[in-house]
């Protein structure tokens, strides 16, 4: 191969490069956040296509009498282009009933087995009467890791999290949760170290001490809980990789 054409070529390779990296900046809204939604179809998403759909510009859950999860597992309907480590992630969600969540840092447990969209990880919680809405709960895992409105540390093979003090009052935390209406969750995860937001207000606040059980990465993923019928939806589902 001549020098000319391998010159050529090399220019060409730069050249495509440069536009992929232009595409994907151009993805990116005026604060650097990326959309995880496109508003219209699941692309990169994975679910029980039977649950999850589009409707009306949201992802929305559904579970009914004649379609209730499948097997004795939550299912999710799991972000499958990326498992993203250090991260700022914003949500809009309404959950009309009962219990759902937003997985972070989780691990897909059997992707080709019987319950194939069964995850496990960190969960910013939510549920229908507001009574573990902004908690952290690790799905699959420890439980409660983080109370509602707490700052905590978790140590090496302790489950139980040790409460370091105050995010603010439940009664705050309260007042600002929409019950079926929409509100913002907001994950900050950096390190060992991770706050969940609602609408602003600090809901949780961890520091996972357990070498063992802290995740430094995963998959993001949508809960759809097991037991009575149940609705949920999300929007606006955007996420800004932290260095």
């Amino acid at each position: 191969m001549n020098m000319k054409l391998t010159a050529s070529l090399a220019l060409i390779a730069l050249l495509t490069s440069l536009t992929f990296l232009r595409a994907a900046d151009d993805k990116k809204d005026a604060d650097g956040f990326t959309s995880l939604f496109d508003g219209k179809t699941l692309t990169n998403w994975d679910g029980d296509p039977d649950l999850w759909k589009v409707e009306d510009g949201c992802i929305t859950g559904t579970t009914t009498p004649e379609h209730p999860p499948k097997g004795k597992a939550n299912t999710f309907l799991i972000y499958t282009a990326d498992q993203p480590a250090d991260f700022e992630l914003h949500a809009q969600f309404k959950l009309y009933n009962h219990n759902s969540g937003i997985q972070y840092r989780s691990k897909h447990l059997d992707p080709a087995g019987d319950n194939k969209w069964v995850v496990g990880g960190y969960q910013a919680d939510m549920d229908g009467n507001n009574q573990y809405t902004g908690i952290c709960y690790e799905e699959r895992g420890r439980g409660i890791i983080n109370p509602r409105g707490k700052r905590v540390t978790l140590a090496e093979g302790n489950p139980k999290p040790n409460i370091e003090g105050d995010t603010a009052p439940e009664k705050d935390i309260l007042a600002a949760i929409k019950k079926a209406d929409w509100n913002e969750y907001v994950i900050i995860a950096k390190g060992n170290h991770v706050i969940q937001k609602i609408n602003g207000v600090t809901t949780a606040d961890f520091t996972d001490n357990d070498p063992q059980k802290a995740a430094k990465k995963g998959v993001i993923a949508l809960q759809m809980h097991q037991g009575p019928p149940m609705k949920v939806q999300f929007k606006d589902i955007k996420i800004k990789k932290l260095d």
